[in-house]
């Protein structure tokens, strides 16, 4: 079982991931099918701090090949640090792939004086409502972030296309549910919503053969 932050269950290793999914398994029908096409999910949990978002803001509105080729040349270039980023001039990072628009998302992000230890022991809200603060940080990114950064087991990012199309095709809808609906959708499958996401992501693989989150 997973340590807690806050009375929030923190998903630290495989076993938390597959403990949710049997959790999941045993309440859905239809989890247990997609959980049973999957196999076991991958933990997807990735450091914190500001490469970890900006490296969300890239993925942003883009593919997942054309995030990791701009990602790459931003490595390359060394400008995953705030202090980097905020001395780069605009060609420098539009050199990299990053929109006009990115870019500021970028120095934006780079300048906030985000307390990223801190924010490892508050509650999830707290988290979310100090992210989307920062321009270009919206409700999906946060969310991303809570759940894998953070390891959150209970966070949801009902705004992702992937995960609306997966709920589509394993519940049978007749169009892919909106983020509203989604997100109460998946009040049911508490207090292990971050696993949903993982096997929705893993089922949508399956059946798209391509992979709809980095």
């Amino acid at each position: 079982m997973g340590a807690r932050i806050m009375n929030e269950r923190v998903i630290r290793g495989h076993d938390c991931v597959a403990e949710g999914a049997a959790y999941l398994s045993k309440i859905e029908p239809r989890f247990a099918h997609a959980y049973g096409r999957t196999g076991p999910l991958p933990l997807r949990l990735k450091s914190d701090g500001y490469a970890t978002l900006l490296n969300a803001i890239v993925s942003q509105q883009v593919s997942v090949a054309a995030a990791d080729a701009i990602w790459k040349r931003v490595k390359a270039a060394g400008l995953t640090g705030p202090r980097k980023v905020m001395w780069a001039s605009e060609e420098d990072l539009r050199a990299c792939g990053l929109s006009r628009q990115k870019v500021r998302y970028a120095k934006e992000l780079a300048k906030a004086g985000i307390n990223y230890k801190a924010l490892r022991e508050v509650p999830t809200d707290e988290v979310i409502k100090t992210l989307v603060e920062v321009p270009g940080i919206g409700v999906w990114t946060a969310e991303i972030y809570a759940m894998f950064s953070l390891g959150r087991a209970d966070v949801f990012a009902p705004g992702d296309l992937a995960l609306q199309e997966a709920a589509r095709s394993l519940f049978e809808l007749n169009e892919r549910p909106k983020d509203r609906a989604l997100r109460q959708m998946a009040e049911s499958w508490s207090p292990w919503r971050g696993v949903a996401a993982r096997l929705l992501w893993a089922y949508y693989k399956v059946e798209k053969d391509r992979e709809g989150i980095r």
